[in-house]
């Protein structure tokens, strides 16, 4: 007798909707497409602001998509949970795929622009409803396997994207950057149109507009200061202090209003929930510190010291995207049998802030190789970590948040690699500066903001290596300091409770049937 309840629990929870591997690779290939997408432009930009004359407002072909897919976040996830995320999917990618096409036929930088912003609105929506999808399709104890290749495909698009950006420059043309989308997007528009199948949630809508506009006014200026600050404008000056006021009001108006708002975008409650508050906040600061502020220097420091080109330091970081691959594909197959997920949270939080560290203690004669390993090392961190992290707030929350509790997640983590990255940012500009301060006379007339690894291979071999020795000078003791933040994480993480991973079946209701069929229309 009591045996009978266990076994038809794992073999519900075992079940899959027909023709899942397809439907599974559509949403996989609709993450890679966002996430690609924010860093594929990279090496075309010189080429592109060139050709659409648009020097001065270079930073915002970035900038734009990166703002359109944070705000984008948490208002698809509660979306989701409120209207059913099939038809919200499938509306994020012809978003998407049109921003793609657009950005391709833009004339001009403000063309460009605005339609990265309109792409970026569809990037939001794949990643999160790609998450959120497949909560509704895998119960969570399986979840922890298929969760793996999405975390993966982060680390991939930070290498693959400057990678892929700049060899379609050299061979075809920037457009083709954003043209190579809408291919890829339509196959996975078609494969998720007739093979999946969710329930409808049923649930009055209810849209916190205010909440919206508040955090979307909140997010602009944050990603402004962090993007200006020190770098276009200084940090006392007028525009940046009130960006940061604005900020600050903001932040506390949006609180007051999600008090009082029927369907919160971002319930405050959620925030009370200590695996969400836990996880959310070891994500922001490991992920932002430990990879997204890591990986955003180390090409420039490998084309600066070790004089390689911007194609073989993107190829150098690959050893910390197959490290990222291999442990969170491994650690989600363990976690299925397993069912608990915090001895891996933890396992990678020891990891990456010895990786960090072990990369502060690099000089200028330090092997390329050592590099490599380090990279590994960190990489192998992160695959512990990222999606290790979503999948246990998804198994604090019912299927009717889980949308809204991903998209938090994913919205601050979002906040806290940007602001990771802009802190590093300034804090090296500011040291490199100081460094190379001397060496003006030394540059044969060129100034220090005009440094490029051509220049500095052509310099004299006693003035190279005093550049070569400022870049590690200036870069090198942040990374000591990330390691210490990173650190403060694994603190943390010994607070987090290890729940159980839930075996039952998502609550789909009478769409389960229909979730089955095959490619079935409608």
């Amino acid at each position: 007798m009591t045996g009978t309840p266990h076994t038809t629990v794992a073999a519900t929870a075992s079940k899959l909707p027909a023709r899942f591997g397809w439907i599974y690779a559509a949403l996989i290939v609709s993450m890679l497409l966002s996430a690609l997408d924010q860093t594929i432009v990279a090496t075309a930009l010189p080429t592109i602001v060139g050709e659409l004359d648009g020097l001065s407002e270079m930073a915002w072909v970035t900038t734009g998509y990166i703002l359109a897919v944070t705000i984008g976040m948490p208002v698809y996830g509660k979306l989701g949970d409120l209207i059913g995320r099939r038809g919200l999917f499938l509306w994020a990618l012809t978003i998407f795929i049109a921003g793609s096409l657009l950005s391709g036929l833009s004339q001009d930088i403000g063309q460009l622009i605005a339609f990265r912003a309109l792409q970026g609105l569809g990037g939001g929506g794949l990643m999160i409803c790609t998450q959120a999808i497949l909560a509704d399709l895998v119960p969570v104890r399986q979840r922890a396997k298929y969760m793996g290749a999405i975390g993966a495909v982060f680390g991939l698009s930070s290498v693959a994207g400057p990678l892929l950006g700049g060899w379609i420059t050299d061979n075809a043309s920037w457009r083709w950057a954003f043209w190579i989308n809408v291919p890829l997007g339509i196959a996975a528009f078609a494969i998720s149109y007739f093979g999946i199948r969710l329930p409808k949630p049923g649930r009055t809508v209810r849209l916190d507009y205010l909440g919206i506009i508040l955090m979307a006014i909140t997010v602009t200026s944050l990603v402004l200061v962090a993007d200006w600050g020190g770098n276009d404008h200084a940090w006392d000056s007028p525009l940046i202090l009130s960006l940061i006021a604005v900020t600050i009001a903001g932040s506390i108006a949006f609180v007051l209003i999600e008090r009082r708002a029927a369907e919160p975008l971002i319930p405050l409650s959620m925030l009370r929930n200590r695996v969400f508050a836990l996880s959310t906040v070891i994500g922001m600061i490991a992920v932002g510190a430990g990879m997204f502020a890591v990986v955003g220097y180390m090409p420039t420091y490998l084309q600066m010291v070790y004089g390689h080109s911007a194609t073989v330091s993107g190829l150098l970081l690959l050893p910390m995207v197959a490290g990222l691959m291999l442990t969170a594909t491994v650690s989600g197959q363990l976690i299925a049998k397993i069912g608990r997920y915090k001895g891996f949270v933890i396992s990678g939080l020891v990891i990456v802030p010895a990786g960090v560290y072990l990369l502060s203690t690099l000089n200028a004669d330090s092997p390329a190789q050592l590099v490599c390993a380090y990279l590994a090392l960190l990489g192998t961190g992160m695959g512990l970590l990222m999606q290790n992290l979503v999948l246990a707030v998804q198994n604090a929350f019912p299927r009717s948040e889980v949308g809204t509790a991903t998209s938090a997640n994913n919205f601050f983590r979002e906040i806290g690699a940007t602001i990771a990255t802009a802190a590093v940012g300034a804090l090296f500009a500011e040291r490199l500066t100081a460094s190379l301060a001397g060496l003006a006379p030394s540059l044969g007339g060129t100034g220090t903001d005009s440094l490029t690894p051509a220049l500095v291979r052509s310099l004299p071999e006693s003035v190279r290596d005093q550049v070569m020795h400022s870049y590690v000078d200036a870069l090198l003791p942040i990374f000591a300091g990330l390691s210490v933040v990173a650190l403060a994480a694994l603190a943390l993480a010994f607070f987090l409770p290890d729940r159980r991973l839930r075996e039952d079946e998502p609550e789909t209701g009478t769409a389960d049937a229909e979730a089955s069929r095959p490619f079935a229309a409608g």
